[in-house]
């Protein structure tokens, strides 16, 4: 196999990765190290909750540093910090022989995470027509898969360094996110006994998406508004 580089894409363009020589086997076995990646975000999430600092704890046991949540983002890892007792993911399926893909974005594995939480817990909810109404389960089924939808679209335009359409998408995203919350608090949901209890743990994930979104979309905003002489001069 070819040799590929594993610090994202500098000017955004793929022919720059040189030829790519994996074969479906390759490509299944660093997915499924990646999707790895995903739920070790979330065990590390899931053990922060009830930290108002988690999304920042949780990026730190990832190995990633502060940048990882800015409009450049890269899978960058602090090999030097021995306080974390956890092993980084970013260890794992990192080989410097892998391509950088979408999949190694800090903003996608934290979208990607985080979502993940969310539908797991209301399919447990919706599955029953005891617990939820059918139609109502289906509104925020809905909702949840179209926020994550625009969100992935989203990462995918700030990936290839089109920060003002990411910055759209993640309003649309938000918007989603924004309906969610409003079909939590809609009265004839919040008198549902069965979901009370994932109402407790859906809006602090929530928060969090849209705090990572915010902070990204500001990142872009800035980015949009440096002025070109600084690309020159770098």
């Amino acid at each position: 196999m070819s040799n590929f580089e594993t610090n994202g894409p500098s000017d955004n363009e793929w022919e720059d990765r040189g030829e790519l020589a994996w074969n479906e086997f390759d490509w299944e076995k660093y997915l499924r190290e990646q999707d790895d990646v995903i739920h070790r975000y979330l065990a590390f999430y899931e053990q922060l909750r009830g930290k108002d600092d988690r999304i920042d704890e949780t990026a730190h046991l990832m190995g990633w540093d502060e940048d990882s949540w800015s409009a450049d983002p890269s899978d960058s890892r602090d090999d030097d910090d021995d306080d974390a007792q956890p092993t980084p993911a970013g260890d794992m399926g990192d080989d410097k022989d892998d391509p950088y893909t979408l999949h190694k974005n800090p903003i996608f594995i934290s979208t990607k995470a985080i979502y993940l939480s969310l539908k797991r817990g209301w399919e447990g909810i919706a599955a029953n027509p005891n617990k939820v109404p059918q139609a109502l389960a289906l509104d925020m089924h809905a909702a949840i898969y179209r926020g994550e939808e625009q969100a992935m679209l989203a990462i995918q335009a700030l990936d290839f360094g089109d920060y003002a359409m990411a910055i759209s998408l993640f309003k649309r995203a938000l918007g989603e996110l924004n309906r969610t919350f409003a079909f939590l608090n809609a009265a004839p949901v919040a008198k549902l006994p069965s979901v009370g209890d994932y109402r407790e743990e859906a809006l602090p994930r929530l928060f969090d998406l849209r705090e990572i979104w915010l902070r990204v979309m500001n990142e872009c905003r800035e980015e949009l508004e440096r002025p070109l002489d600084d690309d020159d001069e770098s």
